[in-house]
């Protein structure tokens, strides 16, 4: 995937990477995998905000994802590569022996026409999906179950792998992107390759009216607010912490740097061989 720079007319423009949908292969979804998605606003069913700065933007359809690779052992073609508007990556659309369809993450080297296929008999090829116990040692992979049948949950955005290093016990040691290393059960599924559109993390929006078309809102610091608004609200002037010495938290109150939110005692924490590389 490339991105498309912009001469620089107009302000919005000089700072413009978007990408070039070079690896899109069609502008109509598949209608079967089609879903209406409607707009909370970032309100639950209380009409409460439980997620602020969402609201407005376009209209958008959600695409059904076959992250479980229900059909073992049949091979399908590669019909479309496919924009999904909901998630980072883009989609593949597949068309099995039996005339179904089916999307999946399309990851990097999967093209218009190629076969893949689900099961331990699979090539350990891109896009085909085998366990765990099946794939040499050193694959990258994508969309790791954590549970054997319940689907692909790690490693889905743009850009994303784990990397298998390796085997012991009946688990499978997995690197993930964030440098943990972590117990997977050998059972448990896993797409070989490396998830697509690998450039998303460079593109630039250039102007904010294009998060807005996306459905985000404007975000206002928390030191400009009232106290009645923020715990850093108020204060004479630009103060840190409302005028007192506090630290910064969040709207809720909660310590935004420094304190782990992670609850202790966790019990997928016997899995982490490893925790991820703390930041600088």
């Amino acid at each position: 995937m490339a991105l498309k720079t912009f001469r620089p007319f107009t302000p919005a423009n000089r700072f413009k990477a978007l990408p070039a949908f070079d690896e899109i292969t069609t502008s109509k979804p598949q209608k079967s995998l089609l879903v209406t998605r409607k707009k909370t606003g970032g309100r639950n069913n209380n009409g409460r905000i439980t997620c602020r700065h969402i609201g407005g933007g376009n209209k958008q359809r959600y695409r059904l994802v076959d992250f479980k690779r229900k059909k073992r052992g049949i091979v399908a073609e590669v019909l479309s590569i496919e924009y999904d508007p909901l998630r980072s990556a883009r989609l593949a659309l597949l068309q099995y022996a039996d005339g179904e369809r089916a999307y999946i993450l399309a990851p990097v080297g999967l093209t218009v026409g190629m076969k893949v296929s689900a099961g331990p008999d699979a090539e350990p090829k891109v896009g085909n999906s085998l366990p765990l116990s099946k794939l040499p040692l050193g694959s990258s992979v994508h969309c790791v179950e954590l549970v054997p049948g319940k689907g692909g949950q790690l490693a889905r955005s743009a850009g994303q792998l784990v990397v298998l290093s390796n085997r012991e016990g009946g688990y499978a040691l997995l690197k993930l992107p964030s440098g943990e290393i972590r117990r997977v059960h050998e059972d448990c599924y896993a797409t070989f390759g490396q998830v697509g559109n690998v450039d998303h993390m460079n593109v630039s929006s250039g102007k904010a009216g294009r998060s807005r078309w996306q459905g985000v809102r404007p975000t206002v610091r928390g030191m400009v607010m009232n106290p009645v608004d923020h715990p850093n609200g108020g204060g004479q002037g630009k103060s840190k912490g409302g005028g007192g010495r506090q630290h910064l938290v969040s709207p809720w109150g909660q310590l935004a740097r420094g304190f782990k939110t992670r609850r202790k005692h966790k019990t997928s924490d016997r899995f982490i061989v490893e925790r991820r590389k703390a930041r600088k």
